[in-house]
């Protein structure tokens, strides 16, 4: 006769009084974690004891996957951008001040940077879990130096560099490796940036197009080659034209090979991107929009005078918005679309059965009451 004894002693925690994000809506119930996942709470009939060893009452409050930052530059006065030895404090540093944003993973995000930077920079940091000492490390964002000169916004023109070999020689040459980098931004019309876009792909790292003077062809052969992101969609790019709308055009292309998504970043600012110009790009592909900050050293900090990277920039004033789309979306925007993008959406970005518990606890108006990772409580909005 089949034992009905628990596959896991390990303790349960079972969440009340919730509205959970799941399967695209928001739905009354509770969510059940169990050393770290998601768990399937029919199993539970068949365990020992059947009742949870702790309840976390969420009094009616939202429960979101943990949300997913793909490009983020630094904040609380710390610049990913800038070497140092001890790079490692600073992004530690930064992972635990976001968690009261509900950020639960994040790619620490290089601007164009003197190889000397990258050399220095990129072997400190490993990709890790998150937890009580902050957001997980997903991996590196490294947005340039290949990218073009024309639309390098606030990059060094100095630092911009293009593929003299003609392969992945010259990533090398720049980063010093490939270890723990998640996604590379790219300029897709610089001469070799095919090949090196189809050998990045086949690494596992993903591929976005951006700071690029792009036609929409030379996307598209991008895409074909394995891109699969649009860095701040609009921004740093050819505006949208009837006759060739440029990287743009990827939001309604046909030649995307079929069962893949191109993903855009959109800083929903309300300065980067204009409400409507937003809404038009979340009507024609909403199941591609992906949140980002692209958060600078200023986050957290009064308006004046900071670096990114290379540079020292002003900054006059803070803002943000979600405009044009309903709550789950925005929350799958900034959860289950990154996750997707970066190819862990089997187990973050969405609160399935088996799924890592990192949770993020809204009100109505989408304020962070409180962040979970791996079902631990990690920051909790005080009195």
């Amino acid at each position: 006769m089949p034992s009905n004894k628990s596959v896991s002693d390990a303790a349960i925690t079972q969440f009340i009084n919730c509205r959970i994000l799941r399967d695209h809506r928001l739905q009354r119930d509770d969510l059940w974690v169990r050393e770290g996942k998601v768990l399937d709470p029919e199993k539970l009939f068949f365990d020992e004891k059947g009742y949870a060893d702790k309840l976390v009452d969420c009094e009616g409050s939202i429960i979101a996957p943990g949300f997913i930052d793909v490009q983020i530059n630094g904040g609380y006065g710390i610049d990913f951008s800038q070497a140092s030895d001890d790079v490692s404090s600073g992004v530690s540093f930064v992972a635990k001040k976001i968690l009261q944003h509900g950020v639960t993973s994040f790619c620490p995000t290089l601007v164009t940077s003197p190889p000397a930077v990258y050399h220095k920079v990129l072997p400190q940091i490993k990709v890790s879990d998150g937890g009580e000492h902050g957001a997980g490390v997903l991996g590196f964002h490294l947005e340039g130096p290949f990218i073009s000169v024309e639309k390098k916004g606030a990059h060094p023109e100095q630092f911009l560099r293009t593929f003299q070999s003609g392969g992945i020689e010259d990533l090398m040459e720049a980063y010093g490796g490939l270890d723990n980098i998640a996604m590379v931004t790219l300029a897709p019309e610089l001469g070799g940036s095919q090949s090196v876009v189809k050998e990045l792909c086949q690494r596992g790292i993903t591929v976005s197009l951006g700071h690029s003077v792009a036609n929409l062809s030379q996307a598209e052969e991008a895409v074909h080659h394995g891109a699969s992101f649009i860095t701040h969609l609009f921004n740093a790019m050819l505006p949208f034209h009837h006759r060739d709308p440029g990287i743009v055009g990827l939001l309604t292309s046909d030649q995307v090979p079929a069962g893949r998504t191109v993903y855009y970043g959109m800083i929903a600012d309300g300065i980067h991107t204009n409400p409507a110009a937003l809404r038009i790009a979340h009507r024609a592909h909403p199941s591609g929009l992906v949140l980002v900050t692209d958060a600078i050293t200023a986050m957290g900090l009064p308006p004046g005078r900071h670096t990114l990277g290379q540079q020292v920039i002003e900054i006059q004033g803070l803002h943000a918005y979600v405009a044009g789309c309903s709550v789950e979306e925005a929350l799958e925007a900034a959860s289950l679309h990154p996750a997707k993008l970066l190819g862990i959406s089997h187990k973050k970005g969405n609160l399935d059965y088996g799924s890592d518990a990192d949770l993020v606890l809204l009100d109505d108006a989408l304020n962070v009451e409180a962040t979970f990772i791996s079902g631990e409580e990690v920051w909790r909005k005080g009195p």
